[in-house]
């Protein structure tokens, strides 16, 4: 139970003094102070860095960093970073990683990498005018931000292109400037935003000194970033003839790949499908970009905008077979960066690009991608063969038997009874209570 009242101030407190008010309004604040404390980092330079790292931060929140070996991308081996709480995510990376290193591994490409910033305002002059001066605009807008743009452009960067776009048939005098980036290795989104605040003054600026129109024509409503990035995208395959499949899961290869490809075709018309489906891929990808310190809400969010733009959310992955030849592809948007932000701050994000070989944010996109499709690969093996909760539930069982405060020898005769059963929450369950009574 908790017991809270409104405050002010609160971001101004110490963290020692933000520590004892939050666990004032528990019941057992003693024991919170301690949870709370426990996940301090003993470095204490460490744990200024991580605090840092947001607002009023009370202590870290640990989620398991691991690896995936064996993943054989464009001929180069990787050992591939992955944060994420569930361990059947992580095995299955691996299996998946394996089974396709021996059949030639992952065939990966980074096709473009734009990103996108948007200037949003209304303007209620002469629409014929505005667009006669769409390329005046865009000059007075470039040579406006050199100063901004200029370490950017000497990496190889900058502004790709300025487009005017008029949505006053959607919303009355709405338009806006729609600016195509490279950001080359970083993510770019304080970059972004930057050039896409400075053209919204200089925008206020051209209309007030310019013959034709008026300050009053312009009211700017809002410049940043896009994270749907359609033209930041990247491909990932895996293939084989069927004779290399051999039997999977108990299924001849042609039997396997039939089901296999079904599974896939009902996640292209079927939503309920097709957003478990794409999950089982995030899987995968999220797991590298957290890792990696990048933003996966970002790449959540800009994935799942491109599942959806037929006007049907779909599967993001493919599956063909073609004169005995198979092949299993995704294709996505993914926009992130090895430079900048987290990528280089948080030491673990730091070290997990060291173990890639410090990639740039094109290498990043094929691995994450690959992390992905191995996922997806790995869930459609099993929902087509023995099914999902086997694995699952066997991966999981560990943790199931220590939310019953299980000893480890207790969990390791778990894992010794239940090879080859069927795993539940009830059965379990019911085999420690039977242990534990055989004990008394």
């Amino acid at each position: 139970m908790s017991n809270y009242k409104l405050l002010k101030g609160f971001s101004k407190l110490t963290d020692a003094e933000k520590l004892r008010l939050v666990v004032s309004g528990l019941d057992d604040s003693s024991d919170a102070l301690s949870t709370l404390k426990s996940f301090h980092h003993p470095d204490r330079a460490v744990q200024q860095t991580l605090s840092a790292f947001s607002e009023n931060t009370l202590s870290n929140y640990a989620l398991p960093f691991g690896v995936a070996p064996n993943f054989l991308i464009n001929g180069k081996v990787y050992m591939v970073p992955m944060v994420i709480e569930e361990s059947s995510v992580v095995a299955a990376a691996s299996s998946a990683a394996s089974f396709w290193a021996a059949r030639g591994g992952f065939e990966a490409e980074a096709q473009k990498v734009e990103k996108v910033g948007q200037l949003h305002f209304l303007f209620k002059g002469d629409r014929d005018k505005l667009f006669l001066a769409e390329a005046a605009i865009c000059r007075y807008l470039r040579e406006g931000v050199r100063q901004i743009t200029a370490r950017m452009e000497a990496r190889g960067g900058g502004i790709l292109n300025i487009e005017l776009k008029d949505h006053s048939e959607k919303i009355d005098h709405y338009f806006q400037l729609h600016v195509g980036f490279d950001t080359v290795d970083a993510m770019g989104a304080n970059y972004i935003n930057s050039v896409l605040e400075e053209f919204t003054s200089l925008l206020g600026d051209y209309f007030e000194h310019t013959p034709g129109f008026t300050q009053d024509d312009f009211e700017p409503l809002m410049a940043i970033l896009s994270n749907y990035t359609p033209n930041c995208l990247v491909t990932v395959s895996v293939g084989c003839n069927l004779e290399e499949f051999g039997v999977v899961g108990g299924l001849r290869a042609d039997e396997f790949t039939r089901r296999f490809m079904q599974a896939v075709h009902i996640a292209e018309v079927d939503v309920y499908r097709a957003t478990t489906h794409n999950k089982g891929i995030m899987n995968g990808t999220d797991a590298v970009i957290l890792a990696t310190g990048n933003d996966f809400r970002a790449v959540e969010a800009g994935v799942h905008a491109y599942a959806a733009r037929s006007g049907q959310y779909r599967s993001l992955s493919k599956a063909e077979l073609e004169n005995g030849q198979f092949r299993f592809s995704l294709e996505m948007p993914l926009a992130v960066g090895t430079l900048g932000g987290l990528t280089r701050l948080h030491p673990l994000a730091a070290l997990a690009l060291k173990i890639l070989g410090n990639p740039s944010a094109k290498e990043l996109m094929m691995i994450a991608a690959a992390a992905g499709l191995a996922n997806n690969f790995a869930a459609l093996r099993s929902l087509v063969t023995t099914g999902i909760q086997s694995g699952h539930m066997k991966m999981h069982l560990p943790n199931i038997m220590r939310q019953y405060q299980a000893s480890p020898d207790e969990i390791q005769q778990a894992i010794s009874f239940f090879a080859g059963k069927k795993i539940s929450h009830q059965s379990v369950e019911t085999f420690i209570n039977n242990l534990r009574n055989r004990k008394h």
